[in-house]
């Protein structure tokens, strides 16, 4: 009777000890997890058509209640380079920014707003991203170089975008790129890498 007691109690045991083994694997997997999305990768959604065709942002007008692209960035060992995608944070918008990088520090910026061709160092950039020419002056006079510690940005979607061509938004510290565009997450149909 004595051995039947300790046997049911043994396996009672090792059910306890086998519960606790599995409860703190998934704590340290969540903690692991929370950890990564918390110091290396972040997730944000598009908001406005500032990025159309690229990227679809939620509509800022009320009209539509459809959300916009959901993307995962990382500023993990991020040096910023042309063409990348960045999220940036400006004192003058209430959600963070997205825009395409055009030129890094020291690179001279030129547009022409009639033939609407953009220069970086005198080469006309192939833009096969955009969603319509750079027609739209802003307030910034050009040619500019781009400070140190700076980028230079626009909008995929240039007739709209609010970007470097503009004083409110002018050069952009290298210290307000929150990260570079990773990956689409969601619409699940369009995900992957956002060139």
């Amino acid at each position: 009777m004595s051995t039947e007691t300790d046997n049911k109690s043994l396996q009672k045991n090792d059910l306890w000890h086998e519960v606790y083994d599995w409860g703190e694997s998934i704590c340290i997997s969540l903690a692991i997890v929370m950890f990564i999305f918390s110091f290396c990768f972040q997730t944000v959604e598009v908001w406005g058509p500032s990025m159309e065709s690229t990227l679809h942002g939620r509509d800022t007008s009320g009209i539509s209640d459809e959300s916009g692209d959901r993307l995962l960035i990382s500023n993990l060992f991020y040096t910023p380079e042309y063409g990348d995608i960045v999220v940036i944070h400006t004192d003058m918008e209430e959600e963070a920014i997205i825009k395409r990088i055009i030129a890094t520090e020291g690179q001279e910026v030129d547009i022409d707003f009639l033939t609407g061709e953009v220069k970086v160092d005198g080469v006309v950039l192939d833009e096969p991203y955009i969603n319509n020419l750079t027609l739209d002056s802003g307030d910034v006079s050009f040619p500019v170089t781009v400070p140190d510690g700076c980028v230079f940005v626009l909008g995929d979607n240039r007739s709209v975008s609010l970007d470097s061509r503009y004083s409110d938004v002018g050069m952009v510290s290298i210290d307000d790129i929150l990260g570079r565009v990773v990956l689409r997450i969601y619409p699940l149909n369009q995900f992957g890498a956002v060139e």
